[in-house]
């Protein structure tokens, strides 16, 4: 907030041509503001700022900007709103998701509230667990709750001809192995090579499909991808794939393990 100084009381006096006349100060003229007490000579030879003893607007003021400064700048961290829990981000990301039938009826307004304005990235912020493929707690059967992928949503189709029973994804870092597989109506599943990039991101490389849950059907050589986990805790878990896809699980069998 600017601070309004007052213009000088008095007129300036009349323009003298001497050379010696010093230049006249005015508040177009910066004033050095410090601690120590104003020179005598400056009031004295200022005619425009009257009697000695009174006291520069300037220097009257700074005080008071100075304290009005600091309940500025404690103001605000009085008021710090608190953060919201990873518990309080989690239920509101179920409540968020739970209309959208796993992201098929989401239009760009839901996509953008679950992902990118917060609740998923908000989570991701405060990731617990920084070395995921290290951690016992991705080992399992998920759940997928909440894409952005239309491959695997397949809306192109009809709605009757889309999967409609629950669609899972297994890892299992021992033995870096993965399983995508789909109930009603098709039970169709792929299963995968993991291979790490780093603690949190792995290259995904396909390599059978299974039509129907029985009929084997070996992967193109096009069938790869990759996938980071961006958030992981024992009951959610948030992955985004390299296509710029997000994806939101949640844990249903801890114990399950992907055929080798």
């Amino acid at each position: 907030m600017a601070l309004l100084l007052p213009s000088s009381p008095s007129p300036s006096p009349p323009f003298s041509p001497s050379p010696l006349a010093r230049p006249r100060r005015t508040l177009e003229t910066p004033l050095a503001i410090s601690r120590s007490p104003p020179s005598p000579a400056l009031f004295a030879q200022t005619p425009q700022w009257g009697p000695r003893e009174r006291v520069s607007p300037l220097l009257a003021a700074a005080p008071q900007e100075s304290k009005w400064r600091t309940r500025v700048s404690f103001f605000p961290s009085f008021i710090k709103k608190r953060g919201k829990s990873r518990e309080e981000l989690k239920e509101e990301l179920l409540a968020a998701i739970a209309p959208l039938d796993r992201g098929a009826d989401a239009g760009p307004e839901d996509q953008e509230s679950v992902d990118r304005v917060h609740i998923a990235s908000e989570l991701e912020a405060i990731n617990p667990v920084k070395e995921p493929l290290k951690s016992d707690l991705l080992n399992g059967k998920w759940e997928l709750l909440y894409t952005t992928s239309r491959s695997i949503l397949q809306t192109q189709r009809p709605k009757f001809l889309r999967p409609n029973g629950k669609i899972y994804q297994a890892i299992n870092t021992d033995t870096l192995r993965a399983q995508n597989m789909e109930t009603w109506p098709y039970f169709n599943q792929v299963t995968a090579n993991l291979v790490p990039l780093n603690e949190r991101r792995v290259a995904v490389r396909f390599d059978t499909f299974k039509i129907f849950g029985l009929i084997p059907i070996k992967a193109p050589e096009g069938g790869r991808g990759e996938l980071e986990i961006t958030y992981l805790d024992e009951e959610i878990r948030i992955s985004r794939g390299d296509k710029g896809n997000l994806f939101i699980l949640k844990m249903v069998d801890p114990t399950y393990r992907v055929p080798v």
